[in-house]
């Protein structure tokens, strides 16, 4: 795997790590009613909700560094949580954000796209 394709997901990575810190941690805070466009009442309401998706963006994340953290990375272990990205990406698209196509499944898409090119 080269060094553009790990630069990649390790990107992923992040971008699911900062989701899991504006969902776990920042949601009611002023950043994150601001981010997300809510009310103080909104965030309240959804605390619960929003801290349960950053922990699942933190488990995308988790995978995706364990993933590269191998000398030989785990090439099925990537390409199926860059799946699960693009597919959270692409149902927080339709059912929440439109931004959410561009902001989470397109990185997941090009990520995916230079893993399956590697071959590795």
């Amino acid at each position: 795997m080269d060094n553009m394709t790990r630069l990649a997901i390790l990107l992923v990575a992040t971008l699911h790590l900062l989701f899991l810190v504006l969902e776990m941690l920042l949601w009611n805070t002023t950043l994150g009613r601001r981010i997300f466009r809510m009310s103080r009442a909104r965030a309240e309401q959804t605390t619960v909700l929003a801290a349960n998706q950053g922990l699942y963006n933190g488990f995308l994340a988790a995978g995706l560094l364990w993933g590269l953290s191998d000398p030989a990375p785990h090439h099925d272990m990537i390409v199926f949580l860059l799946c699960c990205v693009i597919a959270a990406g692409v149902f927080g698209a339709v059912t929440a954000n439109r931004a959410i196509l561009w902001i989470q499944a397109l990185p997941g898409v090009v990520a995916l796209g230079l893993v399956l090119r590697s071959g590795a």
